[in-house]
């Protein structure tokens, strides 16, 4: 297994420094959000950036929303484009989510600012028909992995609102994402469901190609040796069955106390490598 760093650890940085950061801290990889800015998602640029700093792309994250003009405009098209750089890269994976079951909108009052459904927007159930009709066509075409996320709680009035089709939000509904083929099992998704990662592990199996891995404890994102989940026994488990793909840290830049001297970065970077690689060996 490779241990890896995701560029929105720190997306607050540019990609170059995150880069650098994850060199010296000792990463075997990098896996790129991409987003609004050019340099998240052109070939030559990233080519450079691989070959600076030593470090290969295994996986490449299709944005996480519609806004990113000129890359497919819909979220199935941003995903073919995704696969189409991942192919030019020579990544393995590329991480993309289930479909909302509804898209909000914000509403602002003089109490705050309000999620609420928005049934005007029908881009949702555009992407769940892609996902059932024709995205088992584009995996067909391409040798790079289509890996769908797990998704989180979302947190509407105080009480956990399940946001995606096909999410594993209880123990009963495990098994609902394994229509597909291919899976990013996130750790700190499953955890905000109360959920245990090594069970995701274990009940998904061989479909595991890709891990985001980061902790829980309230609030998602955090350093894998902080929070209530035991993902020292996820990556002994992994570790025993020889698992050969990749986990990505996707934390939170709070949790890597970003605007700190890098020299912290580094340390709390190292500490989460370390962390993990006793726990795989």
């Amino acid at each position: 297994m490779r241990f890896i760093l995701s560029t929105g650890s720190l997306y607050n940085y540019s990609l170059d420094r995150v880069f650098a950061l994850a060199a010296e801290s000792g990463f075997d990889g990098i896996e790129v959000l991409i987003d609004h800015r050019w340099d998240s998602r052109q070939s030559d640029h990233l080519r450079q950036l691989m070959e600076s700093h030593q470090l290969p792309v295994p996986a490449l994250h299709s944005p996480f929303s519609r806004n990113c003009s000129g890359w497919g405009e819909t979220e199935y098209g941003a995903i073919t484009r995704t696969a189409e750089l991942a192919a030019e890269l020579g990544s393995q994976v590329v991480v993309h989510h289930l479909p909302t079951r509804f898209v909000f909108a914000f509403m602002q009052t003089v109490k705050g600012s309000y999620l609420i459904p928005n049934p005007l927007d029908s881009s949702h159930r555009k992407y769940t028909e892609w996902l059932k009709g024709d995205y088992a066509a584009l995996q067909d075409e391409t040798q790079v992995l289509l890996c769908i996320e797990n998704m989180p709680a979302l947190k509407i009035l105080g009480r956990r609102v399940n946001p995606a089709h096909w999410n594993a939000h209880s123990r009963a509904t495990f098994d609902d994402i394994t229509r597909f083929p291919n899976i990013t099992l996130d750790t700190t998704h499953l955890g905000t469901w109360g959920l245990d990662p090594l069970e995701a592990y274990e009940r998904w199996g061989q479909r595991v190609k890709h891990v985001h891995l980061s902790n829980y404890d309230g609030s998602e994102h955090r350093r894998p040796e902080d929070g209530v989940l035991r993902l020292d026994a996820l990556l002994a488990r992994m570790a025993a069955d020889g698992y050969a793909y990749s986990i990505s840290l996707e934390l939170h830049p709070d949790a890597l106390e970003a605007g700190a001297p890098d020299s912290r970065i580094v340390e709390l970077l190292r500490g989460s490598l370390n962390y993990c690689r006793q726990a795989a060996g």
